[in-house]
């Protein structure tokens, strides 16, 4: 497992503000660098950090209908573009904040599986991905078995997931033979995953994950202050813990 340093941070101070609460809509893949970056706000400052996590496909659509949030984390830029293309981000709030790195998982005590070719073994009857339509990780994912020649053999084995901890969970118990998932999924699944290989980097788009300020947020200081904090030593650090790679 590569260890992942961080480069470059921005510098934050605590706030005296009043007590204050916002909603973060953010990619179930950030639940755990998130919700370790939000105790250390609530530690600092007092104010209250309510999560929405999921697919980030859907929780664009969210915004779009009126859904309450004060922030959006996406796992792609392409979700952020959309709503920022429809007026529903704050024009100068966002910023790139983390990178990522898709890989094949098998379950822990597996060992037909050595590369992204083996998928197309005949023994190799389930392979869970994200949904395309609405998961990044899954958008990723296509791109990368149709780069390699891959996506029109395994398509009958493709099983699509809600999310990308849904694609993990479902590697855990062994209900399918392999999956792909993001390298911070997979360090935070310890051993209950075996990392098999990382998609090579020129097959699918960049995973940059982006982050801004909601339009019709009414916290839009304290949204500010969160998103100091993620750009910060600290949380990059956290960040850089649960798998992630810094914004170069």
């Amino acid at each position: 497992m590569l260890v992942l340093l961080v480069t470059s941070c921005r510098h934050t101070t605590p706030s005296l503000t009043a007590r204050q609460e916002i909603i973060v809509s953010a990619a179930v893949s950030l639940k755990d660098a998130f919700t370790e970056i939000a105790a250390l706000s609530e530690k600092r400052t007092g104010m209250t950090i309510r999560f929405n996590f999921g697919a980030s496909g859907a929780l664009q659509k969210q915004i779009e209908s009126g859904a309450p949030a004060d922030l959006f984390a996406s796992a792609g830029s392409k979700q952020m573009d959309e709503l920022a293309t429809k007026g529903l981000i704050v024009p100068g709030s966002r910023a790139d904040f983390a990178r990522n790195v898709l890989v094949l998982v098998a379950p822990a005590n597996d060992a037909r599986i050595r590369s992204l070719m083996d998928l197309a073994r005949s023994e190799v009857k389930k392979i869970a991905i994200g949904n395309p339509k609405t998961v990044p990780a899954g958008q990723y994912t296509e791109q990368t078995l149709t780069r390699l020649k891959l996506l029109p053999e395994l398509q009958a084995k493709l099983i699509y997931a809600e999310d990308v901890r849904q694609v993990l969970d479902y590697v855990v118990r062994g209900e399918v033979d392999a999956g792909l998932v993001y390298s911070s999924d997979a360090v935070n699944a310890g051993t209950m995953v075996k990392v098999v290989a990382p998609a090579p980097d020129d097959s699918h788009d960049a995973i940059v994950y982006p982050i801004a300020i909601v339009k019709e947020s009414h916290q839009q200081p304290a949204a500010k202050q969160f998103i100091d904090l993620v750009l910060s030593c600290e949380g990059q650090s956290i960040l850089a813990k649960h798998g992630f790679t810094a914004i170069k």
